[in-house]
């Protein structure tokens, strides 16, 4: 499985990949975000499901930036330059897949900016090509394992958050997941655009740079739960006969 999380707010992106690829009972480490990046022309690529179809698409896209780079001036262009490459895979490869007994699944998420965006931008890829774009009224997408870190996520994140605020909340996110799933681990790969700059600042955290916030996170919420009154409960436990 895959933790890949993609934040939208008012003064950029951050996007947050776990590194770790089960197959079976081998367990190994790879980079889930690709990069291209020119002068006022950034994206990136995050992706979740078969590697051998994320490889393939990825391959085939780089092919098409390498020719065509030019021509895409805003970023749905290039989404959409992606999408058919990952059409394409999907003839080449589905059928097979699917006798084999296993699903088609590439999603994407896809952020940047382009020389014409008028501001940067968030797209959700679908395995069938198409897409969503991110907007204020629900600034984060998640592909992969995506149940445990929401409800923080939707508690805590707003269009108005901080990039350090958006980071902060989208690491506890993926905490919460890590410690929930055994199929999502570091080494944690970071990157951070600021709105307007043209530049991807990439980061990569292991699990000991972040060991004392997540045990300072565990430690606050487990006083937090004990602070939380307890009257609420007295009519429940009144019936319990001793």
């Amino acid at each position: 499985m895959t933790y890949c999380l993609g934040i939208k707010v008012a003064s950029g992106l951050v996007a947050i990949a776990d590194t770790r690829l089960t197959s079976g009972t081998e367990v190994s480490t790879n980079r889930k975000i690709s990069v291209h990046q020119l002068e006022h022309h950034s994206l990136f690529i995050m992706t979740s499901g078969l590697r051998s179809v994320r490889d393939k698409a990825i391959t085939y896209f780089r092919e098409v930036i390498a020719e065509k780079d030019q021509s895409f001036n805003k970023l749905y262009k290039a989404v959409n330059a992606f999408g058919e490459q990952v059409r394409r895979v999907a003839q080449e490869d589905k059928a097979q897949l699917t006798a084999s007994g296993l699903n088609f699944n590439l999603n994407a998420i896809v952020g940047g900016q382009l020389e014409d965006d008028d501001e940067h931008k968030l797209f959700l890829l679908y395995p069938e090509g198409n897409w969503v774009e991110v907007d204020q009224g629900s600034p984060f997408k998640i592909i992969g394992n995506s149940g445990y870190g929401k409800p923080l996520l939707f508690r805590n994140l707003t269009y108005e958050s901080s990039l350090q605020d958006a980071l902060k909340i989208g690491f506890l996110a993926f905490d919460a997941t890590r410690v929930s799933a055994n199929d999502v681990d570091y080494p944690l790969d970071i990157l951070i655009y600021e709105k307007d700059s043209f530049h991807l600042n990439q980061h990569r955290l292991e699990k000991d740079d972040m060991d004392a916030v997540s045990k300072q996170w565990s430690a606050l919420l487990t006083n937090s739960v004990k602070k939380l009154p307890d009257d609420w409960m007295a009519p429940i436990f009144s019936k319990i006969q001793h």
